[in-house]
């Protein structure tokens, strides 16, 4: 007997944040996210979805009480976004001004370029170079 499942169609992390604005505005403006969907509780940015091509992200205000601090919540936490080329991503940033290690390939084959985000998110941005023989 064959078991039909329910297809998955994307996933969406949400980041808790310290600033919300300051946090959207480097989505948007350093790294090329658009906001597509908000939620303004008297007049204050306090929810946020983004997306760029194919990736999407939502931002929250941290609250003090609940989330714990920006060190707790950035900890063990990574994203990585697989993109076409590292170093055209490297090029974009660096050209708006961001100060960057340039991409490095990995044992794996995953030439990646690290950064972090105003939280301490740290963010990957990947694309595979070569095929590892074993990994």
């Amino acid at each position: 007997m064959q078991q039909t499942v329910t297809a998955i169609r994307e996933l969406v992390p949400l980041l808790i944040v310290e600033d919300l604005s300051r946090s959207a505005d480097f989505y948007c403006d350093q790294l090329g996210f658009e906001m597509k969907l908000k939620w303004e509780p008297e007049g204050k940015l306090a929810w946020c979805r983004l997306e760029r091509n194919n990736t999407a992200l939502m931002l929250q205000l941290a609250c003090a009480d609940e989330d714990g601090t920006s060190e707790e919540r950035c900890k063990g936490v990574g994203f990585f976004f697989h993109c076409d080329d590292a170093q055209a991503i490297y090029e974009e940033l660096s050209a708006q001004g961001i100060s960057l290690e340039p991409p490095k390939v990995a044992f794996y084959g995953m030439n990646q370029l690290f950064m972090k985000d105003p939280d301490g998110y740290e963010l990957c941005f990947q694309n595979q170079v070569e095929k590892p023989e074993e990994f």
